[in-house]
């Protein structure tokens, strides 16, 4: 018996050895996903005390681990306890990656973090040097639950007195972390936040865990030496933020601005709308026209019924899912650096410079690269999934369309049609979320790591080819 599990130690030891971080990333997530599906099937995990439909267990297992959000079923009338902390396990898991989750477990059991194992934190993390990569996942970790912990508090004034001490603490440390990861889950009912639509406490406090977690860790890595500068009276303020890294100010500035033009947006489309902002005070209409440009950065929740809006606030919406959060955090989408570096590139072309420039700094060739690819990959499976879901299911191609960005973008928004899907479009969201989770992410990392370095021995002729 032992020599055989020194064989199956060995053989696990030479795969490890042979997959790199992306790799690892995506074998990681599906097995993952599939033992959360099993596990959410057991009766034990289900309130009606039977197995549970395996494809509806698969899909909010997928859902929770890629942090999408999209559910077949109610979670809060489904599971049991038992289901609901298996939910959230999930969901925390998702958030935090493959990588994080299982370097945490080694430093929480004091194993030694050897080389290869930093590598794969370098490249999950695609960071230029292997430098302070423990303290960076320490970081990452100590961060990430110091962040739910107090959005758990914030979350207890009103789900305590609403729904006791114990319902309440347990409520807010589950909205908490699933908030912070971009999951969008909740265990409230059928209608996630809609009850909540006046409340400035639970608005607020959702609107700043998703924006504070789509930032990403490096930027937050940055802001904290930032504001230790000025703390320190190191560096005055202009001086600080002229010294903050290229990504943090393409981050920063990007999300700023999307979040402001949605949210004015939606408001100018969907004020008079009866369905959705026509009936609200005008503080009201504001903040729940906020709430709707922060939750299409792959959060998930809502306070209006998607299928409310507008065709214009819906295309809109599709496009804010399609673009995601930030890299190096927990939401998903193509991200904004990826947005920003091609916007950047085409403006580059029109101005007939040979560089992408952004604050006076020069952005390699291999990022414009690797952000293409990224869009392009993206696209093409939400074309794909869309014209799929549409050969499945008797709807209209707007809501198809919002199903699938949601879906790619790992958002789990959803005009309403999930939990009627044909079993045929559900293994097709599945696909798109997983897709959506770790596609572009593992596609980048392979870019960013092997552009540049590859040598094919060879150098072809160059010939041109007329575009556009």
């Amino acid at each position: 018996m032992r020599g055989n599990m020194d064989i199956i130690r060995k053989i696990a030891r030479k795969i490890e050895n042979r997959m790199t971080a992306s790799q690892m990333m995506a074998s990681g997530f599906a097995l993952v996903i599939f033992l959360g599906g099993i596990l959410l099937c057991l009766p034990c995990s289900n309130a009606d005390g039977r197995w549970f439909n395996p494809i509806d267990g698969l899909f909010t297992s997928c859902s929770a681990v890629c942090v999408t959000g999209l559910v077949t079923i109610v979670p809060a009338a489904q599971f049991t306890m038992v289901g609901k902390v298996i939910l959230l396990l999930l969901i925390q898991f998702g958030g935090l990656g493959i990588i994080a989750c299982t370097m945490g477990a080694f430093l929480i059991l004091r194993r030694q973090i050897t080389i290869r194992n930093r590598v794969v934190i370098q490249e999950s993390y695609n960071l230029n040097t292997m430098s302070g990569l423990v303290v960076m996942l320490i970081y990452v970790l100590k961060g990430t639950f110091l962040v739910e912990g107090i959005g758990a508090l914030l979350y207890s004034f009103q789900f305590v007195p609403e729904y006791g001490f114990l319902r309440g603490i347990w409520y807010s440390i589950f909205h908490a972390v699933s908030a912070f990861c971009n999951a969008g889950i909740d265990i409230l009912g059928d209608t996630s936040l809609q009850a909540y639509q006046s409340n400035p406490c639970i608005n607020f406090v959702t609107i700043g865990l998703i924006v504070v977690s789509g930032l990403g860790f490096t930027v937050w890595q940055d802001l904290v030496r930032m504001l230790k500068r000025i703390s320190k009276r190191e560096a005055t303020v202009g001086r600080s933020i002229q010294k903050l890294r290229l990504q943090t100010k393409i981050v920063l500035s990007v999300t700023s601005v999307l979040i402001l033009v949605g949210a004015v947006f939606f408001f100018c489309i969907e004020k008079g709308n009866p369905d959705t902002l026509g009936g609200m005070p005008l503080w009201e209409k504001w903040m729940a026209s906020l709430f709707q440009s922060v939750t299409t950065r792959t959060a998930g929740f809502f306070t209006i019924p998607q299928g409310a809006f507008r065709e214009e606030s819906k295309l809109l919406s599709c496009f804010l899912m399609f673009i995601g959060g930030s890299p190096g955090g927990t939401a998903g989408g193509v991200k904004t650096t990826t947005v920003a570096i091609l916007l950047l590139t085409c403006w580059s072309v029109l101005k007939g410079n040979t560089d992408t420039e952004c604050f006076r700094r020069k952005i390699p060739a291999t990022n414009v690269r690797t952000a293409l690819s990224v869009i392009i990959v993206a696209f093409l499976a939400l074309i794909t999934g869309t014209l799929a879901i549409l050969l499945f299911e008797p709807i209209g191609l707007m809501d198809a369309l919002y199903e699938v960005t949601s879906a790619v973008g790992t958002v789990g928004l959803s005009v309403g049609i999930t939990p009627v899907l044909s079993a045929a479009s559900k293994v097709v969201v599945i696909l798109l979320m997983y897709m959506g989770r770790i596609g572009p992410v593992t596609l980048a990392l392979l870019f960013a790591g092997k552009v540049g370095k590859k040598k094919n021995g060879r150098s072809l002729p160059e010939e041109r080819v007329m575009v556009g």
